[in-house]
């Protein structure tokens, strides 16, 4: 089953951008390093609860 997730900055906290994930396979928390508009750079974004 796929869920749809949303990913914050780990370093301002901003909720930047969603994506799917499929729930069968992991349940622990997705990190991606993504641009951040706010900071400016490209941070770790975590899925959030």
């Amino acid at each position: 089953m796929r869920k749809k997730i949303i990913m914050a900055c780990t370093s301002c906290g901003s909720r930047n951008y969603t994506t799917m994930k499929n729930t069968t396979s992991s349940n622990d928390r997705l990190d991606v390093k993504k641009f951040c508009n706010v900071c400016n750079s490209h941070t770790n974004h975590r899925e959030t609860k």
